[in-house]
């Protein structure tokens, strides 16, 4: 059985890469971040949770049995659970099929349970690159560029900075280890443009959603 993806001659990217471009970096979003941080999942199960409470602490106050109250609540839980299973389920499906890649040239994002779509951001574009960490290690890597062209947030989403709308950010989203990507990123950036004492210049450590900024100024990262 085959998929659009058996086709990429290298995983992640449309075609090979040209003469003279080497791969830096290929990794893919954390699952678990992912169900967190962009499907919200954490928020979806105390929403759950809160109905579940006070359909008990209601059904107390009228006087009815806990398993009355037990066997009234089963709607709601299965529902809870089954939108739960969904989201960890999307959550996984979102970070299996999307690869992100970064060469010495550009940031390539390939990504779309239902529909891929790849899309190159050249080194030239990128003005800043602001490292978000969170305290278990992964982090988002949203990239300031000068153009999309007719890109727009819902074309990028969920690989996109939270709220940037009317000049959307490409945006690594959950990725494994950030720190040390972020430093790779910003070596590889000051690399290309010709810095290379900077390019091999660590990126200072940061605590969670901190911001650690290539090329081109800081603006922090939306938490």
């Amino acid at each position: 059985m085959s998929n659009e993806y058996d086709f990429e001659p290298v995983p992640g990217l449309p075609a090979n890469l040209p003469e003279g471009e080497q791969l830096l970096w290929q990794g893919s979003p954390s699952a678990s971040a992912t169900a967190r941080r962009v499907l919200h999942i954490d928020l979806i199960a105390a929403y759950f949770a809160v109905l579940l409470t006070w359909r008990l602490v209601a059904g107390l106050y009228d006087g009815h049995a806990l398993s009355q109250i037990a066997i009234d609540s089963i709607p709601l839980l299965g529902m809870s659970v089954a939108s739960i299973a969904i989201l960890a389920g999307l959550a996984s499906l979102m970070a299996r099929t999307t690869i992100y890649t970064i060469t010495s040239r550009r940031v390539v994002m390939r990504y779309g349970v239902a529909l891929p779509i790849t899309i190159n951001v050249p080194f030239k574009s990128i003005h800043s690159a602001d490292v978000a960490l969170r305290a278990d290690g992964t982090g988002d890597i949203a990239l300031a560029v000068d153009d999309l062209g007719k890109l727009t947030f819902l074309h990028l989403w969920p690989n996109t900075r939270a709220w940037h709308l009317r000049k959307p950010q490409p945006t690594l989203r959950a990725v494994p280890d950030a720190q040390n990507v972020g430093a790779l990123l910003s070596r590889a950036l000051h690399s290309a443009a010709g810095s290379p004492e900077k390019a091999t210049r660590p990126v200072a450590a940061a605590r969670p959603a901190e911001t650690t900024t290539a090329p081109g100024g800081a603006t922090p990262a939306a938490a």
